[in-house]
């Protein structure tokens, strides 16, 4: 299938490992121009030269120049078509133990970054009557996951601004959806594990074995699964989807 995305410009912050990595793949894969961005520089120069047409630089996208510095990064290609919204999480941490400070900064992390990227790209998407924003999300905007208090108010508060701006601007072409993540496959899934066994006092496999019995599909997603669903939103065909958060979680999250 022809996703329409060949010389499409894409923007994808937070992209040198996991998921953004494996999305930044899928997308130059179809064709699109990539600029993207993680803190380690060398390496995001390096892996955009492993890609047919992408530039990689250092950047922090929560500092106040981030996001002009990422979308300036995209300017040799032309005005952004596609934005994917991605980006580090807070501490674990439970809610009880929660301080006000964290809060604001799970927004900084989760919300505040983000909105300062669409704000760069929105008025150009919707001049031109074509554009895709596509949030990178986690399972615990609809389940609260236990120990992630302070990531779940942040992606959660993400969660209802997208909804919000996707009824506003879908008049104009513009789709705007968030794609949940299960527990895939990432160094920040192993990271957690490592967290949860030290504060239970258990083996870390214990912990893998536990979390991997959740899920229906009875293994992790790999990265490259969840990089093709939010490929799939960024194209052409799927024009007449807006305000959704698509799960990507083999099962685990059993609401409807």
């Amino acid at each position: 299938m022809d996703l329409g995305l060949a010389g499409r410009v894409a923007v994808v912050p937070g992209a040198t490992s996991g998921l953004g990595a494996a999305v930044v793949r899928g997308l130059a894969d179809e064709g699109a121009h990539v600029a993207f961005g993680g803190r380690r520089a060398e390496l995001a120069a390096q892996q955009a030269a492993e890609l047919p047409s992408a530039v990689g630089i250092g950047v922090d996208i929560t500092e106040p120049d981030g996001p002009r510095s990422l979308i300036d990064a995209a300017a040799d290609f032309g005005p952004v078509d596609v934005l994917v919204l991605n980006g580090g999480g807070p501490a674990p941490g439970t809610a009880a133990e929660m301080s006000a400070e964290d809060a604001q900064e799970a927004v900084r992390l989760l919300l505040s970054a983000h909105v300062g990227l669409v704000e760069a790209v929105l008025p150009g998407m919707r001049e031109r009557g074509w554009g895709r924003i596509i949030a990178i999300g986690s399972s615990g905007i609809q389940q609260p996951i236990n120990g992630l208090a302070a990531s779940n108010v942040g992606r959660g508060a993400l969660a209802g601004y997208l909804k919000t701006l996707a009824a506003e601007v879908a008049g104009d072409g513009v789709t705007v959806n968030l794609v949940l993540p299960g527990r895939i496959e990432t160094a920040r899934l192993n990271s957690l594990n490592a967290a949860m066994a030290e504060r239970r006092g258990v083996a870390e496999d214990e912990v893998r074995d536990a979390s991997r019995a959740d899920i229906p599909a009875g293994r992790f997603g790999t990265p490259e699964e969840f990089a093709a669903a939010v490929v799939f939103l960024a194209s052409a065909q799927a024009s007449y989807i807006t305000g959704e958060q698509l799960r990507c979680d083999g099962g685990l999250i059993r609401a409807h």
